[in-house]
């Protein structure tokens, strides 16, 4: 990889997943304290960042703004500001991981730019530091600028690595509609106390490499305040259980619902059962290193 003098990077950036994800309570702060199992999967997005005098962001998904709102745009603003540099860069982003599906795209687009441009404008800074100002953009941009499979504590943003054994196979399930986590986080009630217990029985399950142990592990306690608002959570659910998914769990703050398969042919198999005009369906992999790579310098 070219650090300092490269003019152009091409990177591919994975989705996520949350296979268990426990709220504790809410913050002085505002936010939630969490506890929750964050795995990286093969639905990638794809960013080209080329050098430029200006900043701009252009995207193949037209429904996808391009402003001073994206977490793209915001990230680049964000590294110029705080290491003083006054270069720009160009960024063509090809969308795959849809917008507000609970899969951290929009995060994962941010931390890649934040990462291709410490390479890019040679600034050599390291993980640690490019997390700090990730978490300005979304808790979850620390975890993509590492990637693999962790636990995440606080607010999202405390990681502790896990081994990446076992090796999953996955059907994500998107019902082709968006939901805000600030809204779903807003409708969980105030009372609500968990205590880690359920994602600390998905570490165990992890840890003994049974896929059936994993899928009955599977853990969302937001399913409680989603699914009420939104049926058709519990509908793709029951539909994935029927298509022979060994478990099913929505993902973060949804509205998409991940299944485990034993392998990713059984993943492709059920897939091909689901596939509706209704629902958008992928069968992936997990990724058991980092969540950016470089395809192309």
């Amino acid at each position: 990889m070219r650090a300092r003098g490269a003019r152009r990077l091409v990177l591919q950036t994975s989705a996520k997943v949350n296979l268990a994800l426990e709220v504790l309570g809410k913050r002085q702060d505002g936010y939630h304290e969490l506890v929750t199992l964050l795995q990286a999967v093969d639905l990638l997005d794809r960013l080209v960042l080329e050098e430029s005098e200006t900043l701009t962001l252009t995207a193949d998904d037209p429904g996808l703004p391009t402003g001073e709102g994206n977490l793209v745009v915001r990230g680049a603003r964000l590294l110029q500001e705080a290491a003083k540099v006054s270069r720009g860069v160009r960024v063509t982003l090809r969308k795959r991981i849809p917008v507000g599906a609970g899969l951290g795209g929009g995060s994962s687009d941010a931390a890649a730019t934040l990462w291709g441009l410490n390479r890019l404008w040679g600034l050599r800074w390291p993980v640690d530091r490019i997390a700090e100002l990730g978490v300005e953009l979304g808790m979850d941009v620390p975890f993509f600028l590492r990637g693999g499979r962790a636990l995440a504590t606080g607010r999202g943003e405390i990681l502790k690595p896990l081994p990446s054994t076992p090796s999953l196979a996955l059907v994500l399930v998107n019902p082709n509609f968006s939901l805000s986590t600030k809204d779903v986080y807003g409708r969980v009630p105030p009372d609500v106390a968990g205590d880690g217990s359920r994602a600390e029985a998905l570490v165990a399950a992890l840890a003994t490499r049974s896929t059936t142990r994993v899928a009955a592990s599977l853990y969302n306690s937001l399913e409680a305040v989603v699914e009420p608002a939104y049926p058709v959570i519990a509908r793709i659910k029951a539909a994935l259980l029927a298509a022979g998914a060994l478990g099913a769990v929505m993902s973060g703050s949804g509205p998409t619902v991940v299944g485990v398969a034993r392998s990713l042919d059984h993943a492709k198999q059920i897939r091909a059962r689901l596939t509706t005009g209704a629902w958008s369906c992928w069968a992936v992999r997990t990724v058991p290193g980092p969540a950016i790579r470089v395809t192309q310098g």
